[in-house]
């Protein structure tokens, strides 16, 4: 069974409705009481206690103040704000541009020992090429319809290969190899981008495997993930960005991992396989 990789998100959304349900029965109010004293409907009360409705900072003190536990709001505050930041809309991400999301996920990448990262649908932006990291993100910015900065912000995502090659960072990426084959931009722009492949898997740094068409899966095709040392796992969707911080999910995505790794192949196989696509753009 599928789980949608928002379900961590809406967990820690249904945790913070229950602290604040708490502040409320501790006060011995009902929600109509409640819902009084911090002057809105009681369906919005009914919403925010089910988790249904994220309420907004001054949604926060208010219902503390309500529950004379304005001790407390502040710390529910930066729940809430945590809780935003695990499922997050790209368009929201992007309003004013790529550029600044890319120097988020630079930052990101500096502080992290080892990735281990699998994709599904295109290379991983710390191997991409600037020609191939263009036509990416101009066909993103389109389809969102979000201001357009590609320039500078593929400037900002190629800067993220610096640590390719410095910094005693480790990269252990598994991608499908349909990857290889879904062509972004010009037949050029794909062949220099496979030929880059075929120059960083050579680096130390670097452990690079492709799970073959036809290969026996035990894990199924997944979202493409990032796992940022043991410490955090974005996810990325067709409309969001997901931060995975639970450490039951952590482990999960790690032994997915794991188990996608077995199923790749390495070395002069995997060079076989990028090669294959090259040739077959000509």
């Amino acid at each position: 069974m599928h789980v949608s990789p928002s379900s961590s998100a809406q967990a820690a959304r249904e945790a913070l409705a229950t602290r604040l349900r708490h502040l409320r029965e501790d006060a011995g109010l009902t929600g109509r009481e409640l819902s009084a004293r911090c002057g809105w409907h009681p369906a919005k009360t009914t919403r925010i206690q089910k988790g249904q409705a994220a309420p907004t900072e001054s949604d926060v003190r208010a219902w503390c103040a309500a529950c004379g536990a304005q001790d407390q709001a502040e710390d529910l505050i930066a729940v809430s704000r945590a809780v935003d930041s695990m499922y997050q809309e790209w368009r929201r991400l992007q309003r004013n541009g790529m550029r600044r999301l890319q120097e988020n996920v630079y930052e990101l990448n500096e502080r992290a020992s080892h990735q281990r990262v699998y994709v599904s649908n295109v290379v991983p932006g710390f191997f991409q090429t600037p020609a191939y990291a263009a036509a990416l993100m101009q066909r993103i910015t389109d389809f969102h319809g979000t201001p357009d900065d590609v320039a500078e912000a593929v400037a900002a995502r190629v800067a993220r290969s610096r640590f390719l090659y410095e910094g005693g960072h480790r990269y252990a990426v598994v991608m499908e190899e349909t990857v290889l084959r879904h062509r972004i931009g010009t037949p050029e722009t794909m062949a220099g981008q496979l030929r880059h492949l075929l120059a960083v898997m050579r680096l130390p740094s670097v452990s690079l495997g492709i799970i073959p068409f036809g290969a026996e899966r035990t894990i199924w095709p997944l979202e493409a993930f990032y796992l940022f040392d043991d410490q955090r796992c974005v996810v990325e969707t067709l409309t969001a960005e997901v931060n995975v911080v639970q450490p039951r999910e952590l482990t999960d995505y790690a032994r997915a991992f794991g188990e996608l790794s077995g199923t790749a192949v390495y070395g002069p196989a995997a060079r076989s396989r990028i090669e294959s696509a090259i040739n077959a753009l000509h």
